[in-house]
């Protein structure tokens, strides 16, 4: 399994009480829920912007 990096996020209350909410609808932490919106968003950009540069992995 790779590294995972962590970083500090700055969320309004009322958004983390939603996110919260969301995730144990979905049986998820809020972490997880979090990380599953940004890759999926991530996915959908990828697929909206074919492929091309800037479209290959990230060297972050």
């Amino acid at each position: 399994m790779s590294a995972r990096k962590a970083f500090p996020l700055r969320i309004s209350p009322e958004l983390y009480r939603e996110l919260r909410k969301w995730a144990e609808a979905d049986f998820r932490s809020v972490n997880g829920q979090i990380e599953f919106l940004l890759r999926r968003a991530v996915n959908d950009r990828k697929k909206s912007r074919g492929p091309g540069p800037g479209s290959g992995p990230s060297s972050d």
